[in-house]
């Protein structure tokens, strides 16, 4: 399924940006190559956090299993453009299903770890998926089960498959029958009109309030995305990746899955569970470069110095600024537009971050000559705002066009994008991003205030609804707290009906039993005789966070 139009296509073939490849043909270039390079490697401790043993592939062994796995899907009769849905941790055998699902023509539409019932059956509707696939469990929690059961409540879907050891009754085990098919599932030839990299690959997903909308990505806005920070970083060829991201957005594929692609190196999987154990990973394979959010950069950084490492410190557009400190090996700041682009800048061992300038985003970015992947132009959208001189945290539009940019909605969908029309007809997605702005002078950053983390994935007023629902809660707010480490977290102040104490694991377990997002689990309960109010009536959230924060230690005379 093509969505891009002619004109587009023409232009970022004529630059040289947009190409003939997929994302399957790039792993199948690598593997003519270098058929006895590691390719992909599991996280050492994968058992103690999803089913199966770790495994470690060739590039020949993975290009025989990619093969099989798309043949599997083609029998079972999954054609191609048909939607399969996934959710699972970081191992190799979800590298090789996305991989060998895009062979077979299928679209991958990966959900994030924290998505619960209601979102995966919204998405498997919205799209009309024909397939599910699932780990069996990640931590304590039963993905399986839960896969099962929001199959149950979606009819057209055909086919629920899972990957690892405890696959509960209803799910189709994948691994057996690759390994054990010998030659009956022979890859299948893909016939479709254009070039096969301009058909979409995958469908990611961005919030609005409660809504969730995919966005459609095909094999060149892929490539153009992960060339970003492949050049920025001057990724080596057979360099050894560290990916503790999820591969379900940009940020995992667009940073960790295409750049490993283009390298032709090896791709080691990481669950994260503290720094000590991300540092030990990195150090115990010598990383050469490896992707962490960018508060936690300094930390790593420091941890590895001395060794030839790129940390690639990524900073969400709602996330704290970009921070200043004494880099001790080579850093790479990169900026993440929601869903639709990113852009990278190198550090170096310098102490300054490097701004998001607004203008064409070049790759690597101090040189001209690059291709240009992207071009930023901010919008005003609030009166008492300009460019120069930011003065509030309200909001802006950005317009966003080029080689990496999502270039047409989802044709079933109810679409968030927006297209601006100039007097030339020019075209370039706009997206609302309410954030903080730095005051530096042509220079966007972006910061967590009070009331705002991730804007629009979470809807503090329906959460409001949600926590009130709670039996002996009389009223609930949430609210949110900055964190130094993760931008902000989620708290809520309850008042308890009369004469009642609110149980706190009971209502834990409440939210557990209505199967909401792990976003909507709060971090902290405050137990209020009665919520703040603004003049308005509305509650009054920045009090709430002021008074949950610790209030500073007065000296005494």
């Amino acid at each position: 399924m093509i969505l891009s139009n002619s004109d587009a296509i023409a232009n970022h073939s004529t630059t040289g940006v947009w190409g003939n490849i997929t994302l399957d043909m790039l792993f199948r270039r690598a593997a003519q190559k270098h058929p006895d390079r590691l390719a992909l490697v599991d996280a050492p401790d994968r058992e103690t956090w999803t089913g199966g043993k770790p495994r470690y592939l060739t590039y020949a062994e993975s290009e025989q299993e990619i093969s099989k796995i798309a043949g599997f899907f083609a029998a079972v009769g999954m054609e191609p453009d048909h939607i399969l849905g996934l959710q699972s941790p970081n191992t190799v055998d979800n590298v090789l299903c996305i991989l060998g699902a895009l062979r077979a023509g299928l679209i991958v539409s990966p959900f994030p770890l924290h998505w619960r019932h209601s979102e995966i059956l919204r998405a498997l509707r919205t799209v009309d998926a024909k397939a599910l696939i699932t780990a069996d469990r990640i931590e304590t929690r039963m993905l399986g089960e839960e896969a099962r059961d929001a199959a149950a409540d979606f009819f057209s879907l055909r086919f629920v498959f899972g990957l690892g050891n405890d696959i509960p009754d209803g799910l189709i085990d994948i691994a057996p029958m690759i390994a054990e098919s010998g030659d009956s599932f022979p890859e299948p030839v893909v016939e479709r009109e254009g070039a096969p990299a301009n058909h979409i690959a995958t469908l990611t997903w961005v919030h609005s309030g409660n809504e969730i909308s995919p966005i459609p990505r095909s094999h060149n806005h892929w490539v153009s995305t992960g060339l970003m920070p492949f050049l920025e970083t001057r990724l080596e060829p057979g360099a050894r990746i560290l990916l503790p991201y999820i591969l379900c957005g940009i940020t995992g594929i667009g940073a960790g899955l295409v750049p490993w692609l283009l390298s032709e190196g090896t791709l080691h999987l990481h669950h994260p569970h503290s720094l000590s154990t991300l540092t030990d990973h990195a150090r115990s394979i010598e990383a050469n470069y490896i992707l962490t959010p960018g508060p936690l950069a300094s930390h790593i950084d420091g941890a590895l110095h001395g060794w030839k490492t790129n940390t690639v410190a990524t900073w969400p557009i709602t996330s704290p600024k970009p921070a200043k400190y004494e880099a001790k090996s080579v850093v790479t700041d990169l900026h993440v537009l929601d869903e639709y682009a990113v852009v990278a800048h190198l550090r170096g061992t310098s102490d300054e971050p490097v701004p998001l300038i607004p203008g064409n985003q070049f790759a690597p970015s101090t040189s001209t000559h690059g291709p240009c992947l992207i071009n930023i132009d901010p919008l005003e959208i609030n009166e008492g705002i300009s460019q120069k001189q930011p003065t509030s945290a309200t909001g802006y539009h950005l317009k966003l066009k080029g080689a990496m940019v999502p270039d047409a909605d989802w044709p079933s969908s109810e679409q968030v994008l927006s297209f601006f029309s100039e007097e030339q007809g020019e075209r370039g997605l706009i997206t609302q991003i309410p954030v903080g702005l730095h005051k530096v002078t042509g220079a966007i950053h972006s910061f967590g205030t009070p009331g705002q983390r991730a804007p629009g994935l979470l809807d503090l007023e329906r959460l409001d609804e949600i926590y009130s629902e709670f039996s002996g809660v009389k009223e609930a707010a949430a609210f949110l707290v900055e964190d130094e480490l993760m931008g902000a977290r989620l708290m809520v102040a309850v008042v308890p009906s009369e004469g009642l104490l609110v149980d706190v694991e009971a209502f834990y377990a409440y939210l557990d039993a209505s199967r909401v997002s792990l976003t909507m689990m709060p971090h902290r309960i405050l137990s209020l005789r009665a919520l703040p109010m603004t003049e308005d009536g509305s509650v009054d959230r920045q009090k709430l966070t002021r008074r949950s924060q610790p209030r500073p230690v007065e000296a005494v005379a």
